[in-house]
């Protein structure tokens, strides 16, 4: 018996999958994806997950023309998630898409979605916000994190007053930092704590979005001279602060 090697990390089990308490068939994606991808055979091991639930591993029985079969244990504990809480200004929706995947793999697990000055309005339009679209781009960071616990995503539109009726029971007890290129201080590292973590669009929030803020305890620094694309700023953000 081998253990493969490849870009799916872990296969995400959902419960409609099983047909025994302790057997899977697995179709569509992720089968065309072990296959062509992973090139699995008969008797490989495969590191297995069920959805907001336990991991372990699975190994292929049966092997046919549209689906496979795994016998599946899976007995240990997804990986703690992060204590983060991110506030993030509506990204354009190409980025979002790796926005997500990306804070996902990391271990975020409640990320809202805001509106801000400089977030156009068409990017509330996009499919991409529906909740079967976001849950795809969710699914592939677990995929390549060995995650299986799903993020939390809220959306809101009305940035005033999800800041002054809503954030404050959010961000309680938390650390609060809003990333902005024009602030004095730069930002702390190796925090390793509870952190609610506001980041605007591309262009930072404007003043007085930072000032309403400030008012709900929310501290502004930058992380350099450098002014980096939203997509980039997050990861960079996330890897400062948790070390």
């Amino acid at each position: 018996m081998r253990l493969s090697h490849f870009n799916m990390n872990l296969v995400l089990l959902e419960n409609k999958d099983f047909v025994d308490h302790d057997r899977v068939v697995i179709q569509g994606r992720r089968f065309k994806h072990l296959i062509s991808v992973n090139k699995v055979v008969q008797n490989d091991q495969l590191v297995c997950g069920l959805l907001n639930d336990k991991t372990g591993t699975g190994v292929v029985t049966n092997i046919w023309k549209a689906s496979l079969e795994m016998a599946v244990h899976l007995t240990d504990p997804p990986p703690e998630p992060l204590p983060l809480t991110l506030i993030l200004a509506l990204p354009r929706p190409k980025m979002l898409k790796r926005i997500i995947e990306s804070v996902t793999s990391l271990g975020v697990k409640k990320i809202y979605l805001i509106n801000s000055w400089r977030v156009e309005k068409s990017f509330w339009q996009t499919p991409l916000l529906k909740e079967d679209q976001l849950r795809k781009y969710m699914i592939l960071g677990l995929e390549q994190s060995r995650d299986t616990v799903l993020p939390d995503i809220y959306q809101k539109r009305f940035f005033t007053q999800f800041v002054n009726e809503e954030l404050f029971q959010i961000s309680k007890n938390t650390l609060c930092i809003t990333a902005h290129p024009k602030a004095l201080s730069v930002c702390p590292s190796g925090v390793n704590k509870e952190i609610t973590l506001a980041i605007g669009p591309e262009g930072g929030f404007i003043d007085i979005e930072v000032a309403t803020l400030e008012k709900q305890g929310f501290s502004p620094y930058h992380i350099g001279q450098r002014i980096l694309k939203v997509e980039t700023a997050v990861t960079c953000l996330i890897s400062r602060l948790y070390s």
